[in-house]
């Protein structure tokens, strides 16, 4: 049976319903299709362990512990940060991309965020669905959300450090699990592996035939964050 255009998109890009190993195609879709600028990071790796029974391995059931590809031991973020080439590579340049993960299969899938693409603000995620229900009970229009079960990632229009800086003055508080990714930062993309948790898209992005997602402004969705950070309690807002 001939597979659909959407269906092979929602493939390419690990969107739910999606099946194997799609990094190579999503990350040339997301630079070719949308101008993202792009770029493969560390991958993630099962961590060696020492030889055990296998009767002692059955009974114990845990996850296969993570490390990453990088030099640093016990990375914190295994397969989610740069690592060769460097950030300011990124580019949105569909040869260099499908060179990248011909080399790198496996890599993982970093966007470059603010410049004239995406910027993002990341919370916890018991806070991302509280302020995504916000903003649409208020009829605010979202833009792509990618998540992991850590944390939510909102995808906004570049902004920069200044203008960042004048909204953030005019609140009272501003949660400290709230993080924002504009000029110099990265997000890991679907389907990524960050660790043992696979990125996916909350929200997908809305694709035209030629145009790039839409995204909303960040003054348009960060009071709701805001009060969404704010309502975790204490040991929530002291975690990761």
């Amino acid at each position: 049976m001939r597979e659909t255009p959407g269906r092979r998109m929602r493939r390419r890009l690990g969107l739910p319903g999606s099946t194997g190993s799609a990094l190579p195609a999503a990350a040339f879709d997301y630079a070719a299709g949308f101008g993202w600028r792009v770029l493969p990071g560390a991958s993630p790796a099962p961590r060696r362990e020492p030889e055990v029974p296998f009767l002692v391995r059955r009974a114990a059931a845990r996850p296969a512990p993570v490390r990453c590809s990088c030099p640093v031991p016990d990375c914190p973020q295994p397969g989610a940060h740069p690592l060769d080439p460097p950030l300011p590579a990124a580019t949105a340049d569909p040869r260099m991309v499908r060179w990248w993960w011909r080399v790198r299969p496996q890599a993982s899938l970093l966007l470059a965020t603010g410049g004239r693409g995406p910027s993002a603000v990341s919370l916890p995620a018991p806070a991302g669905a509280q302020a995504l229900r916000a903003l649409d009970r208020r009829g605010v229009r979202t833009g792509p959300v990618v998540a992991t079960p850590q944390r939510w990632a909102l995808l906004v229009a570049p902004y920069s450090l200044a203008e960042l800086g004048e909204l953030l003055y005019e609140l009272e508080w501003v949660p400290p699990t709230l993080r924002f990714h504009g000029d110099g930062g990265y997000l890991a993309l679907p389907p990524t592996t960050c660790g043992a948790a696979r990125t996916h898209w909350e929200r997908p992005p809305q694709t035209g035939p030629t145009t790039a997602p839409w995204l909303p402004e960040v003054s348009t969705v960060i009071n709701e964050l805001v009060a969404a950070g704010a309502a975790m309690s204490p040991s929530e807002q002291n975690g990761r």
